[in-house]
């Protein structure tokens, strides 16, 4: 479970990183990632976009959930200062969370680099 110092908790958020953040896209989400310059010592914040085109409630709702779980294991390796936003695609509800947590590791360390 992610803290609440590791949500992103606003819309304007939201639509800046994914504005202004670094996009890496793989089979199952689409990852952005921005670096907040007024806030270096601060934790990374994490936020999740999964929309109705992914399936039902229960479906997004564990999507959701997976997703937390991979970043949740993650927060460690992000640098401090970053927002990180991931956008579910219809197919990761079928994806293993083995699967989700490989991409999503995969784009983090791409972005950190």
């Amino acid at each position: 479970m992610l803290a609440r110092p590791n949500r992103l908790t606003r819309g304007a958020d939201y639509k800046a990183v994914v504005r202004r953040g670094r996009r890496c896209a793989a089979a199952h989400t689409v990852s952005y990632v921005s670096a907040r310059a007024e806030a270096v010592t601060a934790p990374p914040r994490f936020g999740f976009i999964v929309s109705k085109k992914v399936g039902t409630a229960v479906v997004r709702n564990t999507v959701r959930r997976r997703l937390k779980a991979v970043c949740a294991e993650a927060v460690g390796t992000v640098r401090p200062g970053t927002d990180v936003v991931i956008r579910a695609l219809p197919g990761s509800a079928n994806a293993a969370y083995s699967e989700l947590r490989a991409e999503i590791s995969r784009c983090l360390a791409r972005s950190a680099a």
